[in-house]
């Protein structure tokens, strides 16, 4: 075997770094309390040098596996695909990977993930879904940490992570009204659904007596937003915002406002929610919408996983910001 040939060592990269191999193991494992600086050195040394980690050897002497588990409700993977996204960013800084599992809302196929896990070692799970009610907590044993994302846990003693929905439909809302629009109405999804409860407040609030009737619920879909077109401008011709629970609603509605010979933004400006970019792009005109920041939720919870594999917890709640992504149908191009 040549020199050049030779696999390059953990000693080698804390050389090139100029740091221990102490340190620069912990900055490739993701653990440790190290700069962001350090850990960056260390990784492009490693990098330069074609550096692998010997993962077997590596999860043998730490007691580790340098896996971790998603657990999602969502089959379709509108949330989860994001938040995974995220999540891997984050944790392929320690050189973990992730097995995602999809429950189907199935109770006993979630425990039968979570015993295949268990059974792997995983380091942590990261629970998600497609609705923003709280869930029961997992029932795993409590060494192995946990993050909610997205669907919190019930427990507040659990570390979850939310949206902050209320915020991005008051968002919408004050988007409108800065456009002068002074007769809004606000369509939404299922009244026993946490999403379209929180997003109506939020806008009723905001748009207060600019508001004209009580918010109308019916399915998420494109079709509950072409009949809620026809129902608000029979009893309100003189319509001219309408906001929406969901971007399929938002493109149901524009297409109901164009068979009613309505231009958008024209005459009415809509607002969709979620920011979904296969039906946001493709409406006509394309959605303002809110973003609901999922890979960056995803990114944060594979931080909060990895600073709690290390050791370092973080219970309670956090909510992550929205916004408000203007585009043609409130504001001509």
């Amino acid at each position: 075997m040549t020199e050049s040939t030779v696999p390059a060592r953990i000693v080698d990269v804390a050389a090139l770094a100029g740091v221990s191999a102490g340190t620069a193991s912990k900055a490739l494992n993701g653990t440790g309390q190290l700069r962001d600086e350090t850990r960056e050195r260390v990784r492009r040394a490693a990098e330069q040098l074609g550096f692998t980690p010997d993962s077997l050897g590596r999860g043998l002497s730490s007691g580790r596996s340098y896996t971790v588990g998603l657990i999602t409700t969502d089959s379709f993977g509108r949330f989860s695909i994001p938040i995974l996204l995220g999540a891997e960013n984050a944790l392929g800084a320690g050189e973990m990977s992730v097995l995602l599992c999809d429950s189907r809302d199935d109770p006993l196929r979630e425990q039968h993930y979570l015993r295949t896990l268990l059974a792997r070692r995983v380091d942590g799970i990261i629970v998600t879904g497609r609705r923003t009610e709280s869930r029961a907590p997992i029932a795993i044993p409590g060494h192995v940490p946990v993050v909610y994302a997205f669907t919190p846990s019930q427990d507040p003693r659990d570390t979850s992570l939310t949206i902050d929905q209320s915020g991005g439909a008051a968002a919408a809302v004050r988007h409108v009204l800065d456009l002068g629009r002074r007769r809004i109405a606000h369509v939404t999804g299922p009244e026993d659904h946490h999403a379209a409860r929180v997003r109506r407040a939020a806008a009723e609030e905001t748009a207060g007596d600019a508001l004209v009737g009580p918010t109308l619920h019916g399915d998420w879909s494109e079709r509950w937003g072409r009949l809620a077109a026809d129902l608000l401008l029979r009893k309100h011709p003189d319509l001219d915002a309408i906001t929406c629970g969901s971007d399929q609603i938002a493109r149901g509605i524009c297409d109901g406002l164009r068979d009613a010979g309505r231009t958008v933004p024209g005459d009415v400006a809509v607002v969709g929610f979620d920011d979904w970019d296969v039906i946001a792009l493709a409406a006509r005109p394309p959605l303002t919408t809110v973003n609901l920041g999922l890979e960056a939720l995803g990114r944060r919870a594979g931080e909060l996983l990895l600073d709690a594999v290390a050791g370092t917890t973080s219970p309670g709640s956090t909510t992550m910001p929205t916004r408000l992504v203007v585009r043609q149908s409130t504001v001509p191009a």
